[in-house]
């Protein structure tokens, strides 16, 4: 089974492809990809070879014939629900940026406690009301979500939503979630992040090899 990153890459590359073939580039080389993805070629031929698809030595990689490759790979046969938990500021903004972008993965519903978003359309998305949750993911097979309610909540939602049958969390409240090692948890967390860049901003260079 591919690695963490490398299925992160995999998603990069994706991006990458995508917006090379709005620019109107249909193929291109192993380093020319890895120089955009800042890896190198060698990682790039490895990340690829799990998908089944190689390019060719004399024309490279048909941009194309790749994505659909990495597509068969990441996605599912069918299009795959995501729940949103916590629809403030960032849950509201997630929903936003996310509507549309991935048809084979979408944000089937929401999940919130305020009264004034229950039972609302937000950007084209259903706000059901927190005790509906269980319900509502079992009746509609829902096993990915996305958590950005606070810290202090972010592990009874994550018990309840494993208790719904979900198998993939992307958890954005500040608090590392306990759950079963079938379940998969990326945290982002925003505020380390910044952290992070406001520091190497003032070293006047770039981190390496971290």
């Amino acid at each position: 089974m591919p690695s963490h990153k490398s299925i992160g890459r995999l998603s990069l590359y994706r991006s990458i492809l995508n917006r090379l073939l709005r620019d109107g580039v249909n193929s291109l080389f192993s380093h020319e990809l890895a120089s955009l993805a800042g890896a190198t070629p060698s990682q790039v031929r490895r990340d690829l070879m799990v998908t089944g698809y190689t390019g060719s030595p004399v024309r490279g990689y048909d941009v194309r014939d790749l994505l659909a490759s990495i597509g068969r790979f990441l996605d599912a046969p069918e299009s795959e629900g995501v729940a949103l938990v916590g629809v403030g500021n960032l849950g509201r903004a997630i929903m936003a940026f996310f509507t549309g972008r991935r048809p084979s993965l979408t944000i089937q519903a929401a999940f919130d406690r305020d009264p004034y978003k229950v039972n609302r359309v937000i950007h084209g998305i259903r706000c059901h009301p927190m005790e509906d949750l269980e319900s509502v993911l079992v009746r509609e097979h829902v096993r990915v979500a996305i958590i950005t309610v606070p810290a202090i909540e972010a592990q009874d939602i994550a018990d309840r939503l494993c208790r719904a049958g979900v198998k993939g969390i992307l958890n954005f409240a500040p608090v590392r979630l306990r759950v079963l090692p079938s379940v998969f948890v990326e945290d982002v967390d925003v505020t380390m992040s910044l952290e992070k860049v406001a520091y190497y901003s003032r070293q006047g260079n770039r981190a390496e090899g971290i």
